[in-house]
C-alpha cells in the first residue's frame, strides 16, 4: 500500500462527491488546475464557480479553462471567496456538491498576498449553509509562512468546534515531514 500525497487525496475526495450535472466551487483558483479538474467532474450539464482576488490568477485560470474547452461550464470572479453566496446564483446554491480551497499564496505570485482566516471561515460557513447534504469542502492548508500559521490555527479551532450533527471533519496529514508540509481538512455536510 502507498499512502496518497495531499493533492491527489484532495482530488480523490472531490471525485467521490462531485459528478456530472453538479455545481462545484474553486474558492482559490490560483493557476486554474483545480478549476479544470472540477469542470471535468461536473461535465457539460454542471457548472464551476471560481474565485480569486488576483487578476493574475483569474487570467491564468481563464487560459487553462479555454485551453480545455470548458469556458461554457466555468464562471470566474475576481472577488473574495467570502462573497460566494451573493455571487453564485441562488438557484445553484443547493446544487453545490464540492468546494476546494488551496490556502496560502499564489504559486509564483506575490507572497505578500495570502488567504486570511476570516474570509476563509466566512466562505466555509456560507457553503455549509447552502450546500446539499453529503457535499464536501476540501481545504488544502499551506502553513509554511507566518500568516499561514495564523490561518491554520484559526481554521483548526473553527472546524474542531463544528457540531458533529452539522458536519463530519477529517484532517489528513503527514506528521513526520519537515518544512510544514500542507495538509487537508475535509468537511462533509450532514
Amino acid at each position: 500500500m502507498k499512502l496518497e500525497r495531499v493533492l491527489p487525496y484532495s482530488k480523490k475526495i472531490l471525485k467521490l462527491a462531485v459528478s456530472d450535472g453538479d455545481i462545484a466551487v474553486d474558492c482559490t483558483i490560483g493557476n486554474g488546475y483545480d478549476t479544470v479538474f472540477l469542470a471535468e467532474l461536473v461535465g457539460q450539464s454542471g457548472h464551476v464557480y471560481g474565485f480569486d482576488i488576483q487578476e493574475e490568477a483569474v487570467s491564468a485560470t481563464l487560459e487553462q479553462v479555454r485551453n480545455n474547452g470548458f469556458q461554457d461550464r466555468v464562471t470566474l470572479f475576481q472577488e473574495s471567496h467570502a462573497r460566494l453566496s451573493e455571487l453564485i446564483p441562488e438557484a445553484d446554491h443547493s446544487r453545490i456538491r464540492g468546494a476546494i480551497f488551496n490556502l496560502g499564496y499564489l504559486p509564483g505570485g506575490d507572497k505578500e498576498i495570502v488567504t486570511l482566516a476570516e474570509s476563509t471561515i466566512a466562505a466555509v460557513e456560507q457553503l455549509l449553509t447552502v450546500m446539499e447534504k453529503e457535499a464536501v469542502i476540501v481545504l488544502v492548508v499551506y502553513h509554511g509562512h507566518p500568516e499561514g500559521q495564523v490561518e491554520r490555527d484559526a481554521l483548526l479551532d473553527y472546524v474542531s468546534g463544528l457540531d458533529q450533527k452539522r458536519a463530519h471533519v477529517l484532517q489528513y496529514r503527514f506528521m513526520n515531514q519537515v518544512n510544514n508540509p500542507p495538509f487537508i481538512i475535509a468537511i462533509e455536510k450532514k
